[in-house]
């Protein structure tokens, strides 16, 4: 079984995330997301969400591509889940090309093309 995992705040799910879900378990047979918590987005990344860590957990668990949800805490974890979870594919939108190739050493690094016109910053401006 072919593992991948990808990260994200997954705010305000929207067609944008649905996308790269679906091209990431399509690398795959089995699709984990490590989730931002609200402590992660807010002390690391000063990020306020709409929806909670369970209310955007609870989102992804019923979208089809995804097989797991876990949390992710805080940066420097991600090796220690591609370790524990056995990943054989790490994946991440490609506005973060470059930033994870550490990783290769463990697996496979893809960065995926996001969906041009839509993200959940957009959809906040949007309804300003």
């Amino acid at each position: 079984m072919k593992k991948i995992i990808t990260y994200g705040t997954y705010d305000l799910l929207h067609y944008g995330h649905i996308n790269l879900l679906q091209r990431a378990k399509a690398l795959g047979d089995y699709l984990i997301v490590a989730l931002s918590t609200d402590e992660f987005n807010w002390d690391s990344k000063q990020k306020k969400c709409y929806f909670t860590y369970e209310q955007r957990k609870r989102l992804l668990e019923s979208v089809r591509y995804v097989d797991l949800v876990i949390p992710e805490e805080n940066w420097e974890q991600k090796i220690n889940d591609v370790k524990e979870f056995k990943i054989d594919t790490f994946v991440m939108g490609d506005d973060w090309a470059g930033k994870f190739d550490f990783l290769k050493e463990y697996c496979d690094v893809v960065y995926l093309p996001r969906t041009p016109e839509i993200s959940t910053t957009q959809i906040k401006n949007d309804l300003k």
